[in-house]
């Protein structure tokens, strides 16, 4: 595994194996959602009858503590932390089904983008926590 996800606020590992495991909201829907480990690559895993349209703005949380994991400093992005190497990094990803915005924030402040939509948010925010 290249890279190991936790909850920023229980330290949960939310990848047991390489998909990324969240607690996924929308309306009425709630559920068990996974995700592809590498920053900037979207696919997503739904259970079977479950499907989600471009636009729908989705909550996240972490599936052991349920603490939601949207970003106090902007609310269109959710955050999870990267061990990657052994150095901790916090990740950052849209909220919003079909836009593709990732960035991973190092310790030391640098700020890598990914996905076609990233540049709609303010990387100055944006921080290591």
């Amino acid at each position: 595994m290249r890279w190991t996800y936790s909850c920023p606020y229980c330290s949960a590992m939310l990848n047991p194996d390489e998909t990324i495991v969240l607690v996924a909201a929308h309306g009425m829907t709630r559920v068990l959602m996974g995700f592809h480990p590498e920053p900037g690559n979207y696919k997503a895993y739904m259970p079977p009858g479950v499907s989600v349209e471009s636009g729908e703005v989705w909550d996240f949380s972490c599936p052991l503590c349920h603490a939601s994991l949207i970003s106090y400093v902007d609310r269109d992005l959710c955050g999870i932390d990267m061990h990657k190497r052994g150095e901790k990094h916090r990740v950052y990803f849209s909220r919003t089904a079909g836009k593709y915005a990732t960035f991973v924030c190092s310790p030391s402040g640098d700020v890598q983008t990914h996905g076609d939509h990233a540049g709609a948010h303010s990387l100055e925010l944006l921080e290591f926590v």
